[in-house]
């Protein structure tokens, strides 16, 4: 009996939900917990989480001979670096990834799909953030209309808030809606992101009534058009660059009125017209980390009895790799003027804050794909996956197998949504739109797998993909069909690039903890994105979110 009740309880121990490497859960470390030299404080005042935008994590290594000293070198020489950090879900999306990272679960469980998804019930679009019963604070444009009410599970941050009675300080920032709401939670003392027609941090009625005084006092200084005033130059001599031959290429994308995609980019002259033109520029990222050091100050964050947290996220590298993709000057050009900033931002909570009072953790939301055009001049397996003709297909063949047209109601984040009302209407059988949905789909160009998504024991689909697409599926946002491309590739077009799917490109993202609690160190076994939120959850000593399906990084707390 003894030896049976020993193994049941380490099989228990064993068993990690929703992971497609299962690993044990670990307990939390002793009370006196871990302490890195310089820490001066029994919890960190304040814990920064900056998710740069679409940063593969070959980015941490690739451009790393020039890195200065302060800024992602300094990460990977005093802290803690999981190397091998992988998405666990489909699609691999903004928000979607910035959900996983602070609720430390899944599409499944945490409810944000995509970016934006297609309402099953009724058939209509939904963004992620919208919600039109709150106004917006800042602007008469419906850029505030925005709350994290189709967020399903607790944030980490929720869960700080709750632990301290609401005496924690959280807030969140990005030039993005999605990735400054998301991660600050459900109530949070604010969330800012930009609003283009004014180029001013705003927020909506779900935080406050208006604007703090320091976010007017910021908006006033116009930084915006004093960061593009100059142009966007190459930092360092172009000829340095890795890409240096390959400035003027086909496969890039062109700024707005630009004729080429090449330095200089002259910037401040569309800005003045666009104001969302500093969004394709590194100079959003400074700008957000201007805005974040104003919020520390604005707030007093970390300067309290409480552990505050500071949810960043940078953008502009995002916009710039979607512009240009990852083998170009520009988006290099982004990571070593980031690596200045970073530095800058650490220099200044050192001083604001004290060395070792704060704790820090980088990641990425997604990662980033190769340009298609890119990889079929080097003689790659590429093309595009044109999911416009493939609705339009699968409609006129549906229509010929059941006499009904208009089936097929859209194609969304590699998923088929089906008109739901036009199928009861005409007494349609759904197992046979399903099943013949997948038979025209394992025909099409590029569509390596189809799946009927109410019948996954059917579908011969390999690990980890399959477990990426259970852990991405909710029904209620999700459709009943989804089909994964061909490595190399994916819905786009023929300048920049995108993100999205299963392949290593998208999902291997970087994670680095510094600061209060941290030694250096570096792990290279699998760890998947789910697992930063009960990290830093057992750090603090306090409740993972309540969908967490992570484990933390044992290695981490040592």
């Amino acid at each position: 009996m003894k030896h049976i009740l020993t193994i049941v309880l380490f099989c228990i121990t064993q068993y990690s939900f929703g992971q497609p490497t299962p690993g044990p859960r670990s307990s939390t470390p002793s009370p006196a917990g871990p302490r890195s030299s310089t820490s001066t404080s029994p919890a960190p005042k304040l814990i920064v989480g900056i998710v740069v935008d679409q940063m593969r994590w070959d980015y941490l290594h690739r451009y790393q001979s020039r890195y200065g000293p302060g800024g992602f070198l300094r990460l990977l020489g005093e802290g803690y670096t999981c190397e091998n950090t992988l998405i666990s879900h489909l699609p691999s999306f903004t928000a979607v990834g910035h959900s996983t990272i602070y609720t430390g679960s899944v599409p499944a469980i945490h409810g944000i799909t995509g970016n934006d998804w297609t309402d099953q019930a009724s058939g209509r679009p939904q963004y992620c953030t919208g919600d039109s019963t709150v106004e917006s604070v800042g602007t008469p444009t419906a850029t505030g209309k925005m709350s994290p009410h189709n967020l399903l599970a607790t944030t980490i941050t929720d869960e700080l808030r709750i632990s301290s009675n609401y005496q924690s300080k959280v807030v969140g920032i990005s030039l993005k809606d999605r990735a400054s709401i998301l991660p600050a939670g459900h109530n949070p003392t604010g969330a800012f992101w930009m609003d283009d027609s004014t180029g001013n941090f705003v927020t909506s009625t779900w935080y406050m009534k208006e604007l703090p005084e320091w976010v007017q006092r910021f908006n006033q200084l116009r930084l915006p058009q004093k960061l593009v005033a100059g142009g966007w130059n190459t930092l360092y001599p172009i000829a340095s660059y890795t890409q240096s031959t390959a400035d003027d290429v086909p496969w890039e994308g062109l700024g707005s009125g630009e004729t080429a995609p090449v330095f200089p980019h002259d910037v401040a002259k569309f800005y003045q017209h666009h104001h969302d033109a500093i969004r394709s520029t590194p100079f959003g990222n400074t700008l957000t980390l201007d805005f974040a050091r104003a919020a520390v100050e604005g707030y007093s964050l970390g300067q309290g009895k409480a552990t505050d947290f500071l949810a960043i996220n940078c953008a502009s590298t995002d916009y710039v790799g979607h512009e240009y993709g990852p083998n170009s000057i520009e988006v290099e050009d982004t990571y070593l003027r980031l690596d200045k900033d970073l530095a800058t931002f650490f220099d200044y909570l050192d001083k604001k804050i004290g060395k070792g009072n704060y704790l820090v953790f980088l990641t990425a939301d997604h990662g980033g794909s190769h340009a298609i055009n890119y990889m079929k001049a080097n003689h790659f397996p590429a093309d595009f996956l044109q999911t416009a003709n493939i609705k339009t297909g699968l409609d006129n063949f549906l229509y010929k197998k059941f006499g009904v047209y208009g089936i097929v109601l859209n194609s969304m984040n590699y998923y088929i949504n089906f008109n739901l009302k036009t199928i009861a209407l005409n007494h349609l059988s759904m197992d046979s739109i399903r099943k013949e949905t997948v038979s025209f789909l394992q025909q099409q160009p590029g569509i390596q797998f189809a799946v009927d998504l109410s019948n996954m024991a059917a579908n011969p689909l390999p690990e980890p993909i399959r477990q990426m697409v259970i852990n991405g599926y909710n029904y209620r946002r999700c459709g009943d069909v989804t089909f994964i491309p061909e490595p190399g590739w994916f819905s786009g077009s023929a300048r920049g690039t995108t993100h999205g799917t299963w392949n290593l490109q998208d999902i291997h993202i970087p994670l680095v903890f510094m600061g209060w609690g941290i030694k250096h160190g570096a792990s290279f076994r699998t760890i998947h994105m789910t697992d930063i939120a009960p990290t830093i959850a057992a750090l603090l000593r306090i409740q993972m979110p309540n969908g967490c399906v992570g484990s933390v990084i044992e290695e981490v707390m040592k």
